[in-house]
């Protein structure tokens, strides 16, 4: 409700002066029809972050039953949960193709019927394998869904919310994270499976009722199909021939810039998008926060903390702050909250480590438990306020049309590969030195605060056709 809510609010500056005008005699939306078209679309593809958040999720409160019914041992779960990185580092390879082929809502599509597929191979599992398909499939179904979504609400949201409507984006996949992990502890494992297929039961039937991307329908070339897109979108009273003749003159300049080629997005002039996008990825995984959440328990059990306790405590306390997020992002900017952000992910980093450090000292190891919580929970805030919404809006509205598939594609293969090596490192690094390896995520925490201050441009505000203008000419 509160996701709509701030979309909405976002936008009543702007609906306040296209009234204005409108009584001037131009010809602008009256009311909040423009908006409320938009927030209905977003919200069906919320349902597919939803489901991701539901996905990572799962493994969590449903490890003892799991293990006890189908007799699994220890490597066997390990493997499960482990599984759905390598379906995600696939899905992520095809997914801009594959959404330049037949479209976002096509790739959606595809993308719920993977989860579908995953959860009932879950739920009528008699063994590891059956566990591991189901695992995999709904990891080739997130490697879909981090491209084409973000992709697909950039697209279509008007630039003054569009950072809200990204951020919400963002905010449902913490959402579906935290609850799962509340009901998991109440309900047996395949009926926690049964509910995690209900989100994407929802999406596969709320894609009928949303319109395809513009801009892709642009790419295509169905001129008459891209109006009839802005004019659902924007609302039936709105004079739509300046977006749409933008729209047309970006695609077909783009299209006689450079061919469809793979390798277009090594071409030299689009070195600083590719760079930003690529960047912000590998960073935001370095920053160790899927190693954070994947292996929470340990590490409070580690500091002397109550694990239950912990990370209940840390799956709530971002629900509030990434709801935040929905606000800053168009009424800050991406650039300042993803600094701002960052430098609380790195001091949260810094805490654990110190507090880690505190415990080979007898007078000092009381205070490790105290540190090692707070600096978790400090993280978690930052990084759910700005740091996940801020990297996936920025990343959704650098690349120009002609290679945002490939070059998507290859930023959301980046995360899933740098979050395999982080996720899987993690044991061994925090075993070797528990200290040691928080003091590394500070030293990536920090080291993106450098990297936004210096390469990354503020896309607060701007058209897709300007952000990515502006991008190519810089080269």
């Amino acid at each position: 409700m509160y996701i709509t809510m701030a979309i909405i609010a976002n936008s009543k500056t702007d609906n306040m002066e296209e009234q204005l005008l409108s009584s001037k005699g131009n010809k602008f939306p009256v009311g909040t029809s423009c908006s409320t078209s938009v927030v209905l679309s977003t919200c069906v593809v919320m349902c597919g972050s939803l489901a991701y958040g539901f996905a990572v999720g799962y493994t969590s409160p449903v490890q003892s039953g799991i293990m006890s019914d189908l007799g699994l041992s220890i490597a066997e779960y390990s493997t499960f949960g482990a599984i759905l990185t390598l379906g995600g580092t696939i899905g992520a390879l095809v997914s801009g193709t594959i959404a330049d082929m037949v479209g976002r809502k096509v790739t959606m599509w595809i993308m719920d019927l993977c989860f579908i597929l995953g959860w009932l191979s879950i739920i009528f599992a008699k063994s590891v394998w059956w566990l591991d398909i189901g695992r995999f499939l709904m990891g080739i179904g997130a490697g879909l869904l981090l491209y084409v979504a973000p992709i697909y609400i950039a697209e279509i949201a008007p630039k003054s919310i569009r950072g809200g409507c990204t951020a919400a984006f963002t905010f449902m996949v913490y959402f579906g994270f935290s609850l799962m992990f509340l009901i998991g502890n109440i309900l047996p494992w395949r009926t926690l499976a049964i509910v995690g297929i209900i989100p994407s039961l929802v999406q596969l039937i709320g894609i009928f009722f949303i319109p395809e991307s513009p801009r892709w329908l642009a790419k295509i070339g169905l001129d008459k199909e891209i109006e009839a897109s802005l004019q659902y979108l924007r609302g039936k009273n709105v004079d739509i021939s300046l977006e749409t003749a933008e729209i047309k003159d970006n695609v077909e300049s783009l299209t006689k810039l450079s061919g469809l080629r793979y390798l277009d997005m090594f071409d030299r002039r689009y070195a600083h998008s590719l760079i930003v996008g690529l960047g912000i990825m590998i960073l935001l995984q370095s920053g160790g926060t899927d190693a954070i959440s994947s292996f929470a328990s340990s590490i409070f059990i580690k500091a002397g903390c109550s694990a239950s306790f912990a990370t209940t405590t840390m799956g709530f306390i971002q629900l509030p702050f990434a709801a935040m997020g929905i606000f800053l992002l168009d009424a800050a900017g991406r650039r300042p909250v993803l600094m701002v952000a960052s430098a609380g992910t790195c001091l949260g980093n810094f805490l654990v480590g110190v507090g880690f450090l505190c415990k080979d000292y007898d007078q000092m190891s009381q205070l490790s438990a105290t540190f090692v919580l707070v600096g978790i929970l400090v993280f978690a805030i930052f990084f759910s306020m700005g740091v996940g919404g801020a990297a996936t809006t920025i990343v959704s509205e650098i690349f120009p049309m002609n290679i945002k598939g490939s070059a998507g594609s290859l930023a959301i293969v980046c995360n899933w590969f740098t979050s395999w090596i982080v996720t899987y490192a993690f044991n061994f690094l925090f075993e070797w030195s528990p200290s040691g390896v928080f003091f590394m995520f500070t030293f990536f925490s920090g080291l993106m605060i450098l990297f936004v201050a210096k390469i990354v441009p503020e896309t607060k505000g701007r058209t897709l056709e300007e952000i990515q203008a502006s991008l190519t000419l810089l080269n």
